[in-house]
């Protein structure tokens, strides 16, 4: 009878043991189990939805943030962290697809894909969003306070070389960004492969250095809104935050052209909890969320219905809300591959280092 008693008592011991491993190995797979770990960049979504997602679904939310799409890349490539979700821009995401570091969506999960604007679906850096589901997009262009210049005016890019601005022109922290306009303002492409136009366009940089008063990320933003910068090239979500604090600032792109950028949110080939995965991005797309996400973070939202909950004024600005034709005047980022990308941020380092 004793030895009948131990076997069943180790029976008992073996079987929750292998439930307890099993509950472990599926707990990132089940919806609305476990956690998921989210990869985005700074200030780009209300923490208070991150709280909201949590209480709704019972998933905990990680949430970390980058400051580059290369460095966002290199680290889910290292694949120190399992992450469930990431947000790069158009010309990364077909880096990664390349790079293999992406898992397809599966829609069926995602009924709140009919809220998006077809105009943003099935581009050509992810044809039919096999891997990728539009989160925002917006423009490159200049931030400027009128009140603290003489007069000046932004209708051009080389509106920027003008001496009365001297130091007190903010570049964003950025190749792309920068050497695109050094090359949108001597009207080439900003996706330039020709290694004279990109000379050209770094040394004519060069000439705008004693105009610059500082290459910086995101503290730009402050330093606008306190007045103590001038003008700043920058994104037009966060010229929009600049407004919204400083009503003296305007936002302007340039007659040249300029970058139309989107940034959409994916499921690295890392991720653990895929199901927690979908019921993110489907809550991310919800008219709602997606309506307050926008009015937090700034930028433009490609939900069609979310624009029916928001300020009829600010979805009615072109300055953010671009038309269709105004839109066809912009270039969007293409993936140049690594090798040209490493071409650009050496020019870009070397106009920096030229500035000391």
């Amino acid at each position: 009878m004793k030895s009948i008693i131990q076997s069943a008592i180790l029976i008992l011991i073996v079987s929750g043991i292998l439930l307890f491993i099993n509950a472990e190995l599926n707990e990132g797979s089940k919806s609305g189990t476990g956690t998921i770990t989210v990869y985005n960049w700074g200030e780009y979504i209300d923490p208070d939805l991150i709280k909201q997602f949590e209480e709704e679904t019972g998933i905990k939310v990680i949430y970390e943030t980058f400051d580059s799409n290369e460095g966002m890349m290199s680290k889910i490539e290292q694949g120190g962290t399992a992450y469930d979700i990431s947000v790069p821009s158009e010309y990364m995401i077909e880096m990664m697809k390349e790079k293999n570091l992406l898992l397809p969506i599966d829609y069926s999960k995602i009924p709140n894909i009919k809220h998006i604007d077809p105009y943003f679906l099935n581009l050509p850096f992810d044809p039919d969003n096999q891997f990728s589901v539009p989160y925002f997009w917006g423009t490159v262009g200049i931030a400027y306070n009128p009140t603290l210049l003489e007069g000046q005016s932004f209708k051009s890019w080389d509106d920027l070389w003008d001496p009365s601005l001297k130091q007190r022109v903010i570049l964003v922290d950025s190749a792309r960004e920068t050497i695109g306009m050094g090359l949108n303002s001597l009207g080439y492409s900003l996706n330039s492969t020709n290694l004279g136009e990109l000379r050209e366009a770094t040394d004519k940089l060069k000439t705008l250095s004693t105009n610059v008063k500082a290459v910086i990320g995101d503290e730009v933003t402050q330093l606008m809104i306190n007045n103590e910068a001038a003008v700043a090239l920058t994104w037009s979500g966060q010229a929009a935050d600049m407004m919204y604090e400083n009503e003296d600032i305007d936002y302007v792109v340039p007659e040249e052209g300029s970058n139309l950028w989107f940034d959409n949110i994916v499921i690295p080939k890392t991720a653990k909890n895929i199901d927690g995965a979908h019921a993110f991005i489907n809550f991310m797309l919800d008219p709602e969320i997606a309506a307050q996400n926008a009015d937090y973070v700034g930028y433009s939202t490609p939900n069609l219905s979310a624009l029916d909950l928001m300020d009829p004024e600010v979805v009615e600005d072109e300055r953010f809300y671009p038309d269709i034709e105004t839109r066809a005047h912009l270039e969007v980022y293409k993936n140049l591959g690594l090798e040209l990308l490493g071409i650009y941020n050496e020019l870009f380092l070397e106009f920096k280092m030229d500035m000391k």
